[in-house]
């Protein structure tokens, strides 16, 4: 029998560190409980966590500060759970390096979907270039792309906005950093690039491009690919 996953929560508030290590132990996870930045930069080092759980009003550093630092040498994901809800708050974690990010309060099912995500993300990324999810199969070392086994040809901009999904599957990817990365530095502004292109993908790879499953809009953020688990047809 494997060990459990450890994660680490870096949460100020006692009643959500106690939600939090009840809702995940009874899940199977380890868990490490920290009350402050200084205490969750230590723990981090010490307990090497798979996720992190990291709240962003802490008593001795702002969370986003605290992330930046993680992200200094860090690579596990890092799910951030704070009642700041502002897009303005949630576009600086995302940019700042945040995998995910989930306001309170919180549903218990929804958070664990999230850390589920966030884990078979690494995962896959981990075992190499062949990517799943649902109906969708992409192995990047070929280029190849299928939708329930057969293949999909997709436009060199397109594959390339795919390509930018499936190594950030399951994390919310903000449009400033869609158009940085597909586009370039010059087109951050140029949100219409990714709606249209985002709009393409979605009549190639959902089954109703009207209800996406796969690229999921995260209002006024950015985009989502969703981590599935069901097997894509080969």
């Amino acid at each position: 029998m494997s060990d459990p996953i450890p994660i680490l929560v870096i949460d100020d508030e006692i009643q959500i560190r106690r939600l939090l290590q009840i809702t995940l132990e009874a899940a199977g996870y380890k868990v490490f409980l920290a009350a402050s930045g200084k205490e969750g930069l230590q723990q981090a080092a010490m307990a090497r966590p798979e996720i992190v759980i990291l709240d962003l009003g802490l008593p001795d550093a702002d969370g986003i500060d605290i992330l930046r630092r993680l992200r200094e040498w860090a690579t596990f994901p890092i799910l951030i759970l704070s009642v700041r809800a502002s897009e303005q708050d949630i576009v600086a974690a995302l940019d700042a390096g945040a995998d995910d990010y989930l306001t309170k309060p919180f549903r218990s099912g929804e958070l664990l979907a999230r850390v589920r995500a966030a884990l078979r993300h690494r995962e896959s990324t981990e075992q190499g270039n062949a990517f799943s999810t649902g109906p969708l199969f992409v192995d990047l070392a070929s280029r190849v792309v299928k939708k329930h086994g057969e293949v999909v040809k997709l436009t060199p901009t397109e594959y390339a906005l795919l390509a930018l999904f499936v190594r950030n599957a399951g994390k919310v990817l903000t449009h400033r950093y869609i158009l940085q990365q597909v586009w370039g530095p010059t087109f951050e502004e140029e949100t219409q690039y990714s709606r249209v292109y985002i709009a393409q993908l979605r009549k190639k790879l959902e089954d109703d491009p009207t209800n996406p499953k796969l690229l999921l809009t995260e209002s006024g953020i950015g985009y989502r690919l969703s981590v599935q688990d069901e097997d894509a047809g080969r």
